[in-house]
């Protein structure tokens, strides 16, 4: 489909979903952030619901402003994948092995390393720019410095949520390995005091939602935040791209006789905050819950931990401002979910795939989200598919 076009306070808000079908504190949601002084405009993805200030699933151009709200406490998460050289003859008939050393090599939930893992060890890790990421640190808020030994022991490290990892084949029955993930705690921490700081200026206190609060440009709250900011989104590149290559040694030693190689990896944010020029403008682009989808951009947008899930290659439509969705998106809250279905629906509703199926991801059953395949029909116009994926293994926190 291509957009609906819903009036806004200040801008009109561009809508790839069906106006009807949003629950309305999304849509209030999206009201609120219309009205905003500094928005430039606001386009809506497929997967949209309802989220803390701003919705998920939002792409909101702001000129001189950013909202650190509208980012998310998780700053950085997304999403990497790659095609391994593995087919579906290669793979055993029990994959609960597989399961079970991919939980060994990479720690879940709240769980970390001992140590901070050393990147130098790892397969074909391009080292370059680690170091002087941990160099910057010192450069972060001062609340948060304290959290430098958990950060450092938390790189590498799954966490819980809609977090995972995946072995996945494609419809030639190429195996792919996939992983969602973000900034962890170290990301949380920094969002959260931000979020805070930003609700005592004087220029938030007649907004509608006090969770909308911005930083301005020129002022040094808006530099410390920014600053910050882009930290935590290389910490969460960095932190996928650690988990990939420990996901990658788990496969080569599993597969040892099969001499596994990979193709490049593929990997995306999908909440954070870009510097990109429209209609002749510098805007700050936030994309909650989005992904980029300039032209030839590759792009992993998931369904859930039973559903397929989709490579795509960006189509660049700059009315949605170069976005698409980040995944299928939440139909129901989590306590819903626990309130509506039983393990026995799990059990279902995963049939096929090695995962968890117990009550502790009750609330991550397929049936908490929406379909991915309407999701997809519904941004044809943003981008293309390149590979549609279903998970054989799933790990979550």
């Amino acid at each position: 489909m291509s957009y609906v076009e819903v009036p806004g306070a200040k801008v009109p808000i561009r809508m790839w979903a069906d106006p009807a079908s949003v629950e309305g504190g999304a849509m209030q949601q999206l009201q609120n952030v219309a009205t905003l002084p500094w928005i430039k405009g606001l386009a809506v993805m497929p997967d949209v619901h309802y989220g803390k200030g701003a919705t998920v699933g939002s792409v909101i151009a702001m000129r001189g402003a950013v909202c650190p709200a509208a980012v998310g406490v998780d700053i950085g998460c997304g999403m990497s994948a790659v095609k391994t050289s593995l087919t579906a003859n290669d793979l055993p008939g029990d994959l609960s092995r597989l399961r079970s050393k991919i939980e060994q090599a990479i720690p879940v939930g709240r769980g970390m390393h001992r140590e901070m893992v050393d990147p130098g060890r790892l397969f074909q890790f391009a080292t370059a720019g680690f170091g002087d990421l941990w160099s910057r640190f010192d450069t972060v808020a001062e609340p948060v410095k304290f959290r430098r030994e958990r950060a450092e022991k938390q790189m590498g490290t799954l966490g819980s949520g809609n977090h995972l990892i995946e072995v996945c084949l494609d419809e030639a029955g190429a195996v792919w390995l996939m992983l969602h993930s973000g900034s962890r705690n170290i990301g949380k921490e920094l969002a959260e005091y931000h979020i805070g700081e930003a609700q005592k200026l004087p220029h938030n206190q007649g907004l509608v939602d006090r969770d909308l609060a911005v930083f301005v440009a020129d002022t040094p709250q808006m530099a410390a935040y920014r600053s910050d900011l882009y930290w935590a989104q290389e910490y969460a590149k960095y932190n996928r791209a650690v988990m990939m290559a420990l996901l990658q040694e788990v496969m080569r030693r599993e597969f040892r006789k099969a001499k596994v190689t990979f193709d490049p990896v593929i990997s995306c944010h999908h909440n954070y905050v870009a510097e990109e020029r429209y209609e002749g403008m510098d805007l700050l682009i936030t994309r909650k819950g989005a992904i980029r989808a300039g032209a030839g951009d590759l792009g992993i947008i998931p369904g859930s931990m039973g559903t397929s899930s989709y490579i795509v290659k960006g189509l660049g439509n700059e009315a949605a401002f170069n976005s698409a969705s980040h995944g299928a998106g939440r139909r129901m809250s989590r306590s819903a979910a626990k309130r509506r279905f039983t393990v026995r629906d799990l059990e279902e509703q995963t049939r096929g795939v090695e995962c968890r199926k117990d009550a502790g991801v009750l609330d991550e059953i397929p049936g908490a989200y929406k379909p991915i395949e309407q999701v997809m029909e519904q941004q044809q116009d943003l981008v293309e598919v390149v590979a549609k994926l279903k998970q054989v293994v799933n790990v979550k926190g």
